[in-house]
This record gives structure tokens, sequence and C-alpha cells, in this order.
């Protein structure tokens, strides 16, 4: 190994007790992979094996904690007990390999397709439609509703536990549910859920006291709980930095074991709530760094891009679209191979990358997703 490297591969304990082997996370992506029914495929298991052997900790793609929030064709469920066989499976793949196992969980709210939920029932916080599915209005939910979705995901959080996971992300990122009810954009409500930025707290952290409180009851070994959120949002209203800066420091008191910051680019800079004079993770850094590990990701290409990240002050690096191009990244970084990283994709690729039929449709089809040549 190149010694620059090796504060990559320097082991991380998270929640107290439970050690990562280096630095490095595979990100949450989805890959439109599972059955009909919500059990994960044969093919999600060989995907996710393939490329747990490297990273410390592997994210799942997001799962859904009730039926009214499939966010995607192909994606898994953790809404009943009977998914958790299709559960341990993943999490027995993933650690078998090596990894620490997170379940990402989440609600779709208004960007649910309503083609994938009953009745086309598509729910969010106000009946304000998104950007991406201008023309689906979503229905408020009720008081009752909203209170059933937070046991929801305590109950996703039991199967994870008893599926075998080491841990869940509450995925409060990318416009879904729990930053619908954050945003002044998507939630307009005057409810004890709604109108000053106290009261749009009211559901995120319901969820993770909720979560917490189910670790607590049925976590024999160490089980760890993330937060995975969108620091900006392009809409006015919508999420400023200062809003989120709001939002982590009330995240740091729940004293959750990460906090996980989905961005484009690493080293991006406010929109609006902050001065540029920083880039968006090092402000949320300086609010609660020491407080709780966070992870960044964005646009980190290679071992370089890794190492200055780290060095930014962040106690983990997610890596995403680089572990489907080259799942051998963070082993070739370690062996001292990182020169043989592969960086482009041939459309003859799919069976050696193996990478199920959904997601390289997705590839191929998506120009500029991917270097394809």
């Amino acid at each position: 190994m190149n010694a620059a490297y090796k504060p990559l591969f320097q082991p991380l304990v998270l929640g107290g007790s439970l050690e990562l082997k280096n630095r490095i996370v595979m990100a949450p992506m989805t890959n439109f992979s599972s059955h009909e029914d919500g059990t994960v495929s044969d093919a999600e298991i060989s995907y996710y094996t393939r490329r747990s052997g490297g990273a410390g900790m592997v994210i799942t793609a997001c799962t859904y904690v009730t039926p009214g929030g499939k966010g995607f064709p192909g994606e898994f469920a953790a809404d009943s007990d009977e998914m958790i066989p299709s559960l341990r499976r993943l999490a027995d793949a993933i650690k078998g390999r090596g990894a620490k196992a997170i379940l990402q969980i989440f609600h779709g709210g208004r960007m649910v397709p309503p083609a994938l939920v009953l009745s086309g029932d598509v729910v969010s916080a106000s009946d304000i439609p998104s950007d991406q599915n201008p023309d689906v209005t979503p229905r408020p939910l009720t008081d009752t509703e909203i209170e059933s979705i937070i046991l929801d995901f305590g109950q996703a959080t039991r199967r994870a536990i008893e599926a075998g996971y080491d841990g869940v992300e509450l995925h409060g990122a990318n416009g879904y549910l729990i930053q619908q009810f954050f945003s002044p954009h998507s939630n307009r409500r005057t409810d004890r859920w709604g109108g000053t930025i106290e009261e749009r707290l009211s559901f995120p952290l319901a969820i993770v006291d909720e979560v917490k409180r189910v670790v607590a009851e049925h976590a024999t070994q160490p089980f760890i709980v993330g937060y995975r959120f969108s620091p900006e949002e392009s809409e006015t209203p919508g999420i400023t930095m200062e809003d989120t800066l709001v939002l982590v420091n009330a995240l740091a008191e729940k004293q959750l074991d990460y906090l996980h910051v989905s961005l484009m680019d690493f080293w991006s800079l406010p929109r609006r709530g902050a001065d540029e004079s920083h880039s968006r993770l090092t402000w949320i850094q300086q609010h609660v760094g020491g407080r709780v590990p966070i992870i960044g990701v964005g646009s980190i290409h290679s071992a370089n891009d890794a190492l200055k990240a780290l060095e930014s002050g962040v106690e983990l690096v997610a890596i995403g679209r680089e572990l489907i191009v080259e799942p051998d990244w963070v082993e070739k970084i370690e062996d001292g191979r990182e020169t043989e990283i592969r960086t482009t994709l041939s459309k003859g690729d799919q069976d050696r990358l193996v990478v199920p039929d959904p997601l390289w449709q997705a590839i191929i089809n998506a120009p500029g997703w991917f270097p394809v040549v």
C-alpha cells in the first residue's frame, strides 16, 4: 500500500463498539432488481457479494417500510415480517465478505409513482406536487397515518435487527417523505407537524426516537442508527443551509451514530443560508463535528480524492458509482494497485462486473451517468 493512503485504512468504531475495518463506505444505490413481491433477487445478492469485500461498511439501496412508500420498480421491502428471510439473505451476503451491513429504510412520499401503490394513493406532508412528479398531487397524511408511519419505521428496524444487520440508515434525503416533512416547500401544514422549523422537525425526530426505542428494546448486539440528509433544496421556499444546520444540531442531540450528507460534489458550496467561504460539508463539520461522525460523499473518483476528503475532517468517505465500474476499488488501493482501477465501462462488461440487468439497462440508457466506451 502507498503509505499516503494509510489513513483510509484506519479502523473506526461507531456507536461505542461497532468497529469498521476502514474508512470507506459503499454508498446506497438503487438497482431496480428485486422481485415484484419485494423479496431480494439472486442477481442483487451476487451484485452486493461482488462489492462487499473491500469497504468497511455497505449501505443497501433503500427499502420501503410500508407498502404505500414504495418508490421504484424493483425495490425490495421491509414492510412485513414475511420479508425477514429476504432481508437476511442480503445481510448475510454483505457480512460474509467482511463489511458491516446497514439497511437503508425509507418512505417515498410524493415521489412514489402512483402505479406502484394501492389505488394510486400518493401521500405527503401536504398537497404540493414535486418538480419530479408534477402531474401527481399527493394527499396530505392524517395525524393518525403519520403516527402509523413512525411506527412502521420502528418495525422495519426490528426486522433489520432480526435479519442480522449491523444498523439502519434513515433516508431523510433526496426529496423523500422524511425530507418532505422538514421542507418548507412540501410541508405547508398548520398542525403539530408543520409551520415553524421546530414543528417541521417533529416528524423526522419522532422517527429517530422510535427507531432508537426499538433498538434499545430488541438489539442484543451492537446496532447503529444513521441518518442521511440533503443539505439544500433548489425550490423556493425550500431547505437552506441555515435550516440544515438546525437539523444537524437536533440530530446530534439525539446521539445518532453517524450523519450521511447526500451530495453530488463533496466540495460543493452553499446556495443560500450560509456564505460561500466554506463548503456545505465544512459548515456541517463546524456545527456538529466531534459530536457525531460524518459520512461525506460526492464525485470521489480516485484514492487521492478519497484521501483529500478524509483530510477535510469527515470520519468516513462513501463511494458509489466507482464501485459499480470497479468492484475491487478498495482492494486495489489497499494492495498498492490504484493505477489498475478502471474508470470506464464498455457494453460487454455486465457479466464481468456482476451487474443486474435492470441496473445495467439504466446505466447504458442514461448518457452521462457513466463513461461508457
